[in-house]
C-alpha cells in the first residue's frame, strides 16, 4: 500500500508539472490561433474532456447557481510554511514550484501544495466579471486528488508579493530561474478573510481532467496595471480558457 501511495503521488506530481502546465516538448496548444481552447480537444486524443466533459472549469459563478448552507462551509486549513522553490516560464504561464511541507485540510484529507500560476485576465468570473489577474494554488493528495485554491486581483496598488515574483520571471519559455536572496513565503499573501465558494470542477489546461476540488476566495487582493501588463506581455496575450456552462452544478457558499 505505501509504494501504491508513492507512485500515486508520482503520477499526480508528474500531471502537475507536465500535463496540466505543458512545457515544450508536449503537443502544442495554447490560447490563440489552431491551438486555442475551442481545438483543444481535436490536438491529441487525450485531451477528449476538454470537448466532451460536464463539470469544466472556469465557471461564472453568480446568485441562480450559488446555495449557500445553512451551516456555513467548513473553513480550508491553510498550513503553508515553506517557501518557493523556483520560478518557472512553461509557455503557457509563470509557474512558481514549491518546497515540500505546505499543505490545506479539506473534507479530511491533507492535500500537498504542489505549485501556483497565474492567468490573465482571470478564468472564474464572479457576477459576470472578469478581474486583471487570477492565482490557483494547486494542491494533491496522496491517492491522486487534486485540489485548487483559486484568488482573484482587483485593480488597485502594487501588489508586494507579486514584485518579487514579478523580478524572478524568465523572459523565454522553458526556462526557469531561483527565488533570489530574497525568501517568497505565501501564507501572508493570502487575505485574512477565506471565506470560499466551492464547486466541482476540471483542470483549466488539457487534458482537462475533471474531479478537481475548487475554492474560490470570496476576498480579492490588488495588482496594478504595470504588474498585469508586464505579465501579459510575458505572455504574449491572455492566457484563459473561455467560461464553461455549469450543466446541473451548484456553486456552495
Amino acid at each position: 500500500m505505501k509504494i501504491l501511495n508513492v507512485l500515486k503521488t508520482t503520477i499526480v506530481a508528474s500531471l502537475v508539472s507536465s500535463s496540466l502546465f505543458a512545457g515544450v516538448n508536449a503537443t502544442h496548444w495554447g490560447y490563440t490561433g489552431h491551438g486555442s481552447p475551442e481545438h483543444w480537444s481535436d490536438l491529441d486524443p487525450k485531451y477528449f474532456m476538454c470537448k466532451a466533459g460536464s463539470n469544466q472549469s472556469p465557471i461564472n459563478i453568480v446568485k441562480d447557481v450559488i446555495v449557500t448552507t445553512s451551516e456555513g462551509l467548513e473553513p480550508i486549513s491553510f498550513n503553508y510554511t515553506t517557501t518557493a522553490k523556483s520560478v518557472v516560464n512553461n509557455g503557457h504561464t509563470i509557474q512558481v514550484n514549491m518546497k515540500k511541507g505546505s499543505y490545506i485540510n479539506i473534507d479530511g484529507i491533507k492535500f500537498d501544495l504542489l505549485q501556483f500560476h497565474f492567468h490573465t485576465p482571470s478564468e472564474n468570473q464572479i457576477d459576470g466579471q472578469h478581474f486583471p489577474l487570477e492565482a490557483h494554488f494547486v494542491h494533491a493528495s496522496k491517492d491522486g486528488k487534486l485540489a485548487v485554491v483559486a484568488m482573484m486581483f482587483e485593480d488597485g496598488k502594487e501588489n508586494k508579493f507579486l514584485k518579487k515574483i514579478w523580478s524572478q520571471m524568465p523572459n523565454s519559455s522553458g526556462n526557469k530561474n531561483s527565488c533570489g536572496d530574497e525568501p517568497v513565503t505565501i501564507n501572508d499573501f493570502l487575505p485574512k478573510d477565506r471565506a470560499y465558494y466551492r464547486f466541482d470542477g476540471s483542470l483549466t489546461t488539457p487534458p482537462c481532467s475533471e474531479g478537481v476540488r475548487w475554492f474560490v476566495l470570496q476576498e480579492y487582493s490588488t495588482v496594478n496595471a504595470a504588474q498585469v501588463n508586464k505579465f501579459k506581455k510575458l505572455m504574449h496575450g491572455h492566457d484563459n480558457r473561455p467560461i464553461q456552462p455549469i450543466n446541473a452544478r451548484k456553486v456552495l457558499k
